[in-house]
């Protein structure tokens, strides 16, 4: 496995200053998110027009990337519709699913109780990438394939003892925070069932909706193709049983690919859902403010911040920062410490996370 940059890798990637902007940018607008999408989208707004203005947001920040690198008209060129749907329709169709989901657990919960449910979708992804291919995979925290140079090794990783310590833990602290949670007051019905309800088992959900399409994604790249993250090709499709690479495919155009899908599919939804219905009598954007276009805008660049700080630092210093920002600026902005629940749930999150991405499975036969 090659670890070691080459000169020409060197000088492509990134500066440290910059990573480090990365990093920062990233860990401010996961753990801004739950607060500004609960503080700037209101109860009335339609989902559905909340999550396609997302993906529309998304596609255009991709386009203008692509364009500003000189790309757009190759990576267009090389896209075939048949392996777009083969790879990315139903992990996209599920995403779009996840997405309303998480909506409107955003408006029902308060944001530090939401960021670590959310982090439930590692113990879920672990859960069915084994169930459908009979083992587990290395995911780091922010769910992009792990670096590596050799496709093969994809399908060879697994869990070591430490990661499922790891799991164990964020278990316990989904447990009790959904307890905790459930038998206080919410602060939108003002009840229990409610937060339960439209708190709790959205967020939830939602996870296992990620862990799931995170499999299928999985799944698709040993039957399709390999998809493969690594210093010397951003993104890269790898031919699974010779390794040889097939076409370059950057993170920016499976952006697109997703967003579009994800997109006709809750348009289709929209003939038949009650959201549909309200945009029929409504408007689509019914109850939206300027300020709604805040967490719109912060969700696509946050996608896009993503892809760059997977590719050149790791996620795992994010998610556990990023948990901290969001208790800071809750009790800055809302006045509301973190519960006594929260106040448990938050190390052992943390911990999990640290432990899950310090301490990755390691082949000893092939390290002797």
């Amino acid at each position: 496995m090659g670890s070691s940059a080459t000169p020409s890798t060197a000088a492509s990637a990134p500066g440290r200053r910059k990573v480090a902007l990365y990093l920062a940018l990233l860990t401010l607008q996961y753990g801004a998110q739950p607060l500004i999408s609960k503080r700037f989208v209101r109860q009335e707004v339609i989902v559905t027009t909340l999550v396609l203005s997302i993906e529309v947001a998304k596609v255009i920040c991709a386009v203008i990337l692509l364009v500003a690198e000189g790309s757009l008209k190759k990576q267009f060129n090389n896209w075939s519709i048949t392996r777009s749907l083969t790879a990315s329709g139903l992990p996209a169709a599920i995403y779009a699913l996840q997405n309303s989901l998480l909506q409107i657990s955003y408006k029902n919960l308060d944001s530090l109780t939401f960021s670590i449910l959310n982090q439930t979708k590692l113990l879920f992804t672990a859960f069915f990438t084994y169930l459908i291919l009979g083992y587990v995979l290395v995911i780091p925290p922010i769910y992009i394939l792990q670096c590596i140079d050799d496709a093969h090794d994809l399908m060879k990783q697994k869990q070591s003892p430490k990661q499922i310590f790891a799991l164990t833990l964020l278990i316990a602290a989904a447990v009790l925070l959904s307890i905790g949670e459930s038998s206080s007051k919410g602060s939108g019905g003002g009840n229990s069932d409610y937060i339960l309800l439209y708190g709790i088992i959205p967020v939830t959900v939602a996870s296992v909706l990620s862990g799931l399409a995170s499999s299928l994604c999985q799944w698709a790249s040993q039957v399709v193709l390999v998809i493969v993250l690594s210093m010397k090709h951003p993104i890269a499709i790898v031919d699974p049983f010779n390794k040889t690479q097939v076409k370059k495919h950057t993170s920016y155009m499976m952006t697109i690919e997703m967003s579009f899908i994800g997109s006709m599919c809750l348009l289709a939804s929209t003939s038949q859902s009650p959201d549909g219905e309200a945009i029929r009598k409504h408007g689509f954007f019914h109850e939206w403010t300027l300020l709604t276009v805040v967490p719109v805008l912060m969700n696509a660049v946050g996608g896009i911040l993503v892809g760059l700080v997977t590719t050149y630092a790791g996620g795992g210093f994010v998610i556990v920062s990023a948990l901290l920002v969001t208790a800071l600026l809750q009790f800055i902005f809302d006045g509301k410490p973190p519960s006594l629940y929260c106040l448990i749930a938050l190390p052992l999150v943390m911990t999990s996370i640290f432990i899950y991405q310090k301490y990755p499975y390691v082949d000893r036969k092939k390290k002797d």
